[in-house]
């Protein structure tokens, strides 16, 4: 049986502003931060998880606070992140969410197929909400503010930016072993569906085709990374010998305690992630108090006095 991935994992942005960007996460879209720690290779910067309220594979955004200037905008990129939520009076919901808390928003529309809502955060992240049609597993959590019915259920589609398609698809449809499902246009660019897994838009990754686009340049409200599932370490030790056997230049295999990855890059520069889903957050916090505290791996614990000195209050 072919090596596959089954969906979307997580995806990392950056944000400029760790209390705002908790703020909106949490109050506004009502997710669940489930991990506060930093990040790994740079502790002084925060590392903050937002998902459902298990904390499961493929619903966690996350982000790396960087004091950094915004995103500029263009191609060579992640361009937009999916949300997933069920109906369209979902959808009708988080129309006048959003409109209350004065967040910037376009109309309920079709795309794809599907009924979807383009919002941007407040560092102008771009976000989608898109009606799954109730595919897969919900886990709602209970202290969030939206109503469990209408809270987010996941992440994906996620959208990529090119300028070229051709090196690109090649890696997807070979190297990665995803499956090419059809095309649509929007804004004027050719946009290529392409899914992992059992399908569906929790395992679905979009690529614009966009050659008059900038490249863009990383910042706050940008995307850093995308990452992939895969079951377990086994099968990451096979993704990481694939990817060698193919010739890409990678991380090899990195222990992120939480999960172990893989890191490398698409032909465009787009930085991939594969990631186990286990062990999860719950590793080394209860279930039912997950994020209350700063969280470190066991190799970073000797150093915890002089990274919480050197951290800002996100309250």
């Amino acid at each position: 049986m072919a090596l596959s991935l089954s969906g979307i994992h997580h995806l990392t942005a950056i944000t400029a502003d760790a209390p705002g960007n908790l703020d909106f996460y949490t109050s506004v879209l009502g997710l669940r931060l489930v991990k506060k720690t930093v990040n790994q290779d740079d502790t002084s910067a925060y590392h903050l998880f937002y998902a459902d309220g298990l904390a499961s594979p493929g619903t966690d955004i996350t982000f790396f606070d960087w004091p950094t200037p915004r995103e500029r905008r263009g191609t060579h990129a992640i361009a937009r992140t999916g949300l997933r939520v069920f109906g369209r009076a979902s959808l009708d919901y988080w129309a006048a969410r959003l409109t209350k808390h004065a967040v910037a928003q376009g109309e309920i529309r079709e795309l794809d197929g599907r009924m979807v809502l383009d919002f941007e955060d407040p560092e102008g992240q771009r976000l989608r909400l898109v009606d799954d049609g109730g595919a897969g597993a919900a886990h709602p959590w209970d202290a969030s503010p939206v109503p469990a019915e209408h809270q987010i259920r996941g992440l994906g589609p996620i959208v990529l930016s090119v300028p070229e398609l051709e090196r690109t698809e090649t890696v997807l449809t070979q190297l990665m072993n995803m499956r090419k499902l059809r095309r649509y246009e929007e804004a004027g660019a050719s946009v290529h569906v392409f899914e992992m897994g059992a399908g569906g838009p929790a395992a679905e990754l979009h690529v614009a085709v966009e050659p008059h686009l900038a490249r863009a340049g990383q910042g706050a409200g940008g995307v850093h990374h995308v990452a992939f599932r895969t079951d377990d370490t086994a099968s990451l030790t096979e993704w990481a010998k694939r990817v060698r056997d193919y010739r890409v230049p990678s991380s090899g295999e990195v222990e992120r305690y939480y999960f172990r990855s893989l890191y490398f890059r698409e032909p465009n520069g787009i930085l991939f992630e594969i990631a186990t889903d286990g062990p999860g957050f719950a590793v080394d916090e209860p279930l039912e108090s997950l994020g209350e505290t700063l969280a470190l791996p066991p190799f970073l614990e000797p150093k915890r006095a002089s990274i919480e000195a050197n951290l800002k209050p996100l309250d």
